[in-house]
């Protein structure tokens, strides 16, 4: 656990920090590493996505609605769009994907009759600001069943983010092709389980354009694998949390490596419980160093808040606006 942080400063050794273009360029085969023999990749899909909608809400606001993906046969992405009521012929809007966590559902987020404390319904409120927004179902839901999935998969060189790279692969696809959006700005937003997949999903799919990780970010190898600190997964019924050679390869801040030059930010409570602020601020440190030095400083932000695990949406809708609209 403490000898990793050098062999990983060793294994990213070839990757060439002397300007933006060499660094895009010496990180392809670092993603390729992370997709194919971290997470494992699965073949991309070879069927048409069929896309099925219906409306299933209006505010004075925005318009939401429920879609369905195909991806392989009998595996689907599934979500809730939110479209602003303002949109115009012509518009191109920035989108913002809002991702759930832990047994969660695209209600959580984005449904205006949901009354949830921590996620704050920000689907809603930022389709509010103009945003179109999608909301995500991820498969992490469903108690052991999906920890079944993951143990199931990895003996096959596989994970669960192995399937939800596809998915959000073709959610990407689906928002893209829609008129009223501007496929150059596709950002993500996660909480949690969603923090989780805002380091993976984008760290694989560069459509990506920005990523925000919520109540996640942290020194991730120190809470997989101490037997000390009371937050580990150690000590929890998460069993499925571990994955292949993290220590050797990429902690979060080598995930954030390769969401660079990409914008990415962390939203962290003081009292959310998955980590300490100490640890937290340490590995985002590796982050502002390797943005600093690329020039790119104003391309990545962490706030802390006075509060638990939760989307706290002040910050954090800075920072969209900031990059995705330049106010």
């Amino acid at each position: 656990m403490r000898e990793s942080e050098y062999i990983r400063r060793d294994y990213w050794a070839q990757a060439d920090p002397t300007d933006v273009k060499s660094w895009v360029k010496t990180t392809k085969a670092y993603r390729k590493r992370f997709h194919e023999d971290v997470i494992g990749a699965l073949p991309e899909p070879d069927m048409p996505p069929h896309p099925r909608a219906r409306q299933v809400f209006a505010t004075d606001a925005f318009t939401g609605y429920e879609v369905v993906l195909d991806v392989y046969p009998d595996v689907f992405a599934y979500g809730l769009l939110l479209v602003p009521n303002d949109v115009k012929p012509g518009d191109k809007r920035p989108v913002v994907v809002c991702q759930h966590g832990l047994e969660g559902r695209p209600t959580d987020v984005a449904d205006p009759s949901v009354v949830e404390p921590y996620y704050k319904l920000f689907a809603c409120r930022l389709a509010e600001r103009g945003y179109v927004t999608f909301a995500p179902q991820n498969p992490y839901i469903g108690e052991d069943k999906f920890r079944v999935l993951q143990r199931m998969a990895n003996p096959l060189g596989l994970s669960l983010f192995s399937f939800i790279i596809r998915q959000h692969q073709r959610i990407l696809e689906f928002l893209k092709a829609l008129p009223y959006v501007d496929g150059k700005k596709m950002a993500f937003y996660g909480l949690s389980y969603g923090g989780k997949t805002a380091v993976r999903v984008p760290a694989v799919l560069e459509d990506y354009c920005l990523s925000i990780c919520s109540g996640d970010f942290n020194e991730w190898i120190w809470k997989n694998a101490s037997t000390r600190a009371p937050m580990s997964y150690m000590r929890t019924g998460e069993y499925e949390m571990f994955e292949f050679d993290l220590g050797m390869t990429f902690n979060y801040a080598e995930m954030s490596y390769l969401i660079c030059p990409r914008p990415f930010m962390v939203e962290r409570g003081h009292w959310d419980g998955v980590g300490i602020d100490e640890w937290v601020s340490y590995e985002y440190a590796k982050t502002r160093y390797r943005y600093d030095l690329l020039g790119l400083a104003d391309c990545t932000e962490i706030e802390y808040f006075n509060g638990p695990h939760e989307i706290h949406a002040v910050g954090t809708f800075a920072f969209l606006e900031k990059h995705l609209r330049g106010g």
